[in-house]
């Protein structure tokens, strides 16, 4: 495997983050990852080898860039309930601050440095997110339906809010197909906004499969946090490798 840390050029700055893809020349067919709202670490350096190791480059931006280069916080405790809860109080000021602009015009830019890559495939990518990275990466899908093939989203919140800027209200110039995995205990995303984006799904004629997983809390697949759950966990990569095989083969 390759891994080299990268600084992407965007119109507001610039957003360190790395790439991994196998050894050899390729072409690799490209996956984004959206981070969650901790930022770049070392659980996301081994999400995206796993997925390297099948074939893919994988780039992954620190989304959060204008808040200063990884780590953006202290992370040391993380796995604490009560420690997590201080992190996400420090970070969210950050997260708030990401628009909907600012997300779909930083997207270009990774998409582009991405593309740009020796190696990497032509051609429309996936986007695997995580928590507010699944909320970033349907927004970036609805922006840019041409450049994303899909995106595979889990335990992602405010993707159904009360403002004109929704997600769930933008989704009718999907092309691609979503993977979207909730957790049952999520405050972000509740039933009733999960039957919302369904029927905005429905009604826009989007390809998507929408799965509950049961005893998860918001954040499941991290197994660095408090809110790890183990079959969870197990369960995301078996869906999320099943849908890059289907959706984006290596």
């Amino acid at each position: 495997m390759v891994e080299i840390s990268v600084d992407i050029t965007t119109g507001d700055g610039v957003a360190d983050g790395f790439l991994v893809r196998p050894d050899g020349d390729g072409p690799f067919p490209g996956v984004l990852i959206f981070m969650d709202a901790f930022g770049l670490r070392p659980r996301l350096r081994e999400m995206a080898g796993r997925i390297a190791e099948r074939g893919y480059a994988v780039l992954v931006p620190n989304t959060l860039y204008r808040g200063g280069r990884s780590p953006l916080v202290d992370l040391d405790g993380l796995a604490d309930p009560d420690r997590r809860g201080e992190i996400f109080g420090q970070v969210m000021p950050l997260v708030h601050a990401l628009d909907t602009l600012r997300i779909t015009r930083d997207a270009q830019s990774y998409l582009d440095f991405l593309a740009g890559q020796e190696g990497v495939a032509a051609g429309p990518v996936v986007i695997v997110g995580y928590c507010m990275g699944g909320m970033n990466a349907l927004r970036v899908i609805e922006a840019y339906p041409d450049r994303v093939r899909g995106i595979a989203s889990y335990h992602a919140g405010r993707t159904v809010t009360d403002q004109p800027d929704s997600p769930h209200l933008h989704v009718g110039s999907i092309t691609g197909e979503l993977y979207l995995a909730h957790a049952d205990h999520d405050h972000s995303m509740s039933a009733d906004q999960i039957k919302t984006l369904e029927a905005a799904l429905d009604e826009a004629g989007v390809r998507y499969t929408s799965e509950l997983y049961e005893d998860a809390p918001h954040g499941f697949t991290m197994s660095d946090t408090a809110a790890y759950r183990e079959e969870a966990e197990k369960r995301h990569w078996a869906t999320l490798f099943a849908f890059l095989d289907r959706v984006h083969p290596a």
